[in-house]
């Protein structure tokens, strides 16, 4: 089902395609690694027999992970461990330095490393700078680190990255006209998705931030997440012509620790979708595409960033 003017087709997920593009060369870097989504993904792609690095803030929990990971039968071989705070650039530049010697080259990266700090029914904001800095500024400083690393294009391959955002950060989520405004032009700059955020944790900071029209359920989240979908539009317009696919998922309401276990879906089901999203035979691969999952049962919505 397509609407015009929006943009807006509703389809099955693509299946892993066979014959399979790719092969226990191929690399996959996952943020947030070690539960939920993240962990899912690790092991679907492992599966699938990619190399995949797993990373996680916390050391322990990540070499906890390899071990389910070891117990549950996962190709083990081509799953490697690399203690990643993406909210700290020494962090980012130690992994970068690592990722590049063993490596040298990136095929697939997927930021899905995020935090948030409310209950389902919560719309604090008292975190408000953690959220920012974790989901928009780390996300986007990892990326910006690992882009000359990606894999140059060819006939048969195209780099790709899968960022897992929310459909809390549409832009009809923002009632301030002239920031909806800004949002939806065709120009957009990283610099003004940059000069937003600052205005939300200054507006955060003074207690307008109700007043000023930003959204109202999860707001910190929201926002994080409405700046790290505009960074990525931004982005796949840079690389359109470049062979560098990117693209947001939307995995819907997944039961993970984020969302005190309660859901619709499991995070098994959510990595499923995902892991088909990145792995998109290069021939149908597009970029600057906002992907919501489940949103009718065995149906994702795929619509322009």
């Amino acid at each position: 089902m397509e609407v015009k003017g929006q943009e807006i087709l509703l389809s099955s997920p693509p299946p892993i395609s066979s014959p399979r593009w790719w092969s226990s060369e191929t690399v996959v870097v996952v943020t947030g690694g070690n539960k939920g989504i993240g962990f899912a993904l690790v092991k679907r792609f492992a599966e699938l027999g990619l190399s995949v690095v797993l990373t996680s803030r916390d050391k322990e929990r990540g070499h906890k992970a390899l071990d389910l990971l070891r117990s549950q039968g996962a190709f083990l071989l081509h799953v490697h461990f690399f203690q990643l705070d993406i909210s700290n650039p020494s962090s980012i530049t130690t992994f970068t330095s690592w990722f590049k010697h063993k490596f040298q080259a990136l095929d697939i990266l997927v930021n899905n490393a995020g935090v948030s700090f409310n209950e389902i029914h919560e719309n604090s904001v008292e975190n408000a700078d953690t959220v920012i800095k974790t989901n928009f500024y780390g996300s986007k400083m990892l990326t910006q680190a690992l882009l000359p690393l990606f894999r140059p294009s060819s006939p048969s391959f195209s780099a790709r990255i899968l960022n897992i955002s929310s459909r809390l950060g549409s832009i009809n989520k923002i009632r301030n006209p002239k920031l909806k405004e800004m949002l939806q032009s065709e120009n957009l700059t990283i610099e003004e998705v940059e000069g937003m955020v600052s205005l939300f944790l200054k507006n955060v900071k003074d207690g307008t931030w109700k007043s000023q029209g930003w959204p109202e359920i999860w707001p910190d989240y929201a926002v994080s997440k409405m700046a790290l979908n505009g960074y990525s539009r931004v982005l796949a317009k840079l690389y359109k012509d470049k062979g560098l696919s990117i693209n947001c998922f939307c995995p819907g309401f997944t039961q993970t620790s984020m969302t005190g276990g309660k859901g619709t879906h499991t995070a098994d089901d959510a990595a499923t979708v995902a892991a088909s999203l990145a792995l998109s035979p290069p021939k149908d691969l597009q970029t600057g595409r906002f992907y919501i999952g489940f949103h009718r049962p065995g149906k994702i919505m795929n619509s322009k960033l």
